[in-house]
C-alpha cells in the first residue's frame, strides 16, 4: 500500500512549518525520516496520518486523497505511534493493547478470537507478554513506549507511522524494535534521531531541514559527510560497514 505526499505546505499562523514537501513511501518498505529538531518531522507525520490537513497539497493513500477517507477507515489502515503518546487512565497493559482493535469493531460487535490473536501477537512481538496484567502507572518510560507500539501492532495496520519510537528505550529494545519494524511486510514511516540506526535498518531515507526535504533516496546515496555538516552541523566520517554493507558514521570529537 502506497502513501504519497504531494507538494504539502502547512503553517502555524504565518509561520511555514512544511514547505512544498513531496515523497512516496513505497509498499512494504521502511522509510526513515531524519532531520534536526524543528525541521518539521512530527508535523509531516501527523499530516500523513490524517490527523491534520495541509494548507496546500495533498496526502494520497493508494490513489485516494486522505481527506476524503473517514477517520474510522483511516484508523483501520494506518497505525500512528506519537513521540509523546500518553494514557491517562491506570489501565492494565493488556487493556491498552486491546484499544488497537477498536477501529475494526462496530458498535454492537463482540470481542472475537481474531481480536485475541492480534493482541497476543502484539504482546509477544514487543516483549510485553509477562507484563500483560501490570498497571500503566507501574511501567517505566521504555515499557510504556513498547505498550504503545504493541497497541499499534494489534491494530494490524497496512501502514505504520512512528515518531521517534526508540526514545526511552535501552539499546537492546531499540535494536529489537527496529528489527521488528524492518521485518514487517507493511509500509512504515519512522522518524529517528540515531543516524546509524536509520542507515542500518531503513530501505530509504528522507532528510529534512527548515520544513523542506534536502535529500532523499537509499542510505548509500543520502548519508555523506557534507550532508552531515550542512544539515546537522557535525563533523564526521562515513564508511561502508563491513557487517551491514550500509553507511556507518564515525563522529569526530
Amino acid at each position: 500500500m502506497t502513501i504519497i505526499a504531494d507538494n504539502i505546505t502547512w503553517k502555524i499562523g504565518k509561520k511555514t512549518i512544511l514547505d512544498g514537501v513531496s515523497f512516496e513511501a513505497k509498499p512494504g518498505k521502511m522509510l526513515g525520516l531524519l532531520g534536526p529538531n524543528g525541521s518539521g518531522k512530527t508535523s509531516l507525520l501527523r499530516l500523513v496520518a490524517g490527523l491534520k490537513r495541509p494548507h496546500c497539497g495533498r496526502v494520497m493513500l493508494d490513489e485516494t486523497d486522505i481527506s476524503k477517507i473517514s477517520r474510522r477507515n483511516i484508523a483501520q489502515r494506518i497505525a500512528f505511534v506519537e513521540q509523546h503518546a500518553t494514557t491517562n487512565a491506570n489501565l492494565k497493559v493488556i487493556d491498552v493493547v486491546k484499544l488497537g482493535r477498536f477501529p475494526h469493531r462496530s458498535l454492537f460487535s463482540g470481542w472475537t478470537g481474531m481480536d485475541d490473536t492480534a493482541v497476543e501477537d502484539a504482546l509477544e512481538r514487543t516483549g510485553m507478554k509477562t507484563k500483560r496484567n501490570d498497571h500503566w502507572q507501574s511501567l517505566s518510560g521504555g515499557e510504556k513506549q513498547r505498550v504503545h507500539i504493541a497497541r499499534a501492532l494489534a491494530q494490524k495496520p497496512k501502514e505504520l507511522i512512528l515518531d521517534e519510537p526508540t526514545n526511552h528505550l535501552d539499546i537492546q529494545h531499540q535494536m529489537s524494535l527496529l528489527r521488528l519494524v524492518s521485518d514487517l511486510s507493511i509500509t512504515s514511516i519512522i522518524a529517528l534521531h540515531d543516524l546509524n540506526h536509520a542507515a542500518m535498518f531503513c530501505d530509504e531515507l528522507i532528510v529534512m531541514k527548515d520544513g523542506k526535504i534536502v535529500a532523499a533516496g537509499i542510505p548509500e546515496d543520502v548519508i555523506n559527510e557534507q550532508l552531515l555538516m550542512d544539515v546537522f552541523c557535525i563533523e564526521a566520517r562515513v564508511e561502508t560497514s563491513p557487517h551491514s554493507r550500509r553507511p556507518h558514521i564515525h563522529f569526530l570529537r
